[in-house]
């Protein structure tokens, strides 16, 4: 069993930037792949962007791509991956999920790729 435990949602205006925290309860295994998903009122949960830990390998939703980063702390006993959005805009105010996939790697862009969530974090963008 994987906990997820997320942190760095908040209120922001256009333009801003935050960084939100995901970290995983314990390091089981050498292969998988960990993500942050959005879900907006009325929207479905979407994809924002995925890390393969062992590698580094990232890969992000194209609403993203250049304004956000995946990153990863991989000290001896931290297992914590990281979303640093900047230049936000209104339509990113969601609540952020990180996810984890167990013995998957690759561009996982599916919420059915993953096997444990975290309990998600608010982010609002005000105009």
């Amino acid at each position: 069993q994987v906990q997820l435990v997320e942190s760095g949602g908040g209120l922001v205006q256009a333009g801003g930037s935050l960084r939100l925290s995901c970290a995983a309860s314990r390091r089981t295994f050498s292969t998988y792949t960990m993500g942050w998903f959005r879900q907006a009122p009325g929207k479905e949960r979407e994809f924002v962007a995925t890390m393969t830990w062992s590698s580094g390998n990232t890969y992000y939703a194209d609403s993203v791509k250049g304004r956000f980063t995946i990153s990863r702390d991989n000290a001896k006993n931290k297992n914590t991956v990281y979303l640093q959005m900047n230049s936000l805009k209104p339509e990113d105010t969601a609540i952020y999920y990180c996810a984890y996939a167990l013995g998957r790697v690759g561009h996982l862009t599916s919420a059915s790729d993953y096997d444990y969530w975290g309990q998600g974090t608010q982010v609002t963008v005000s105009s």
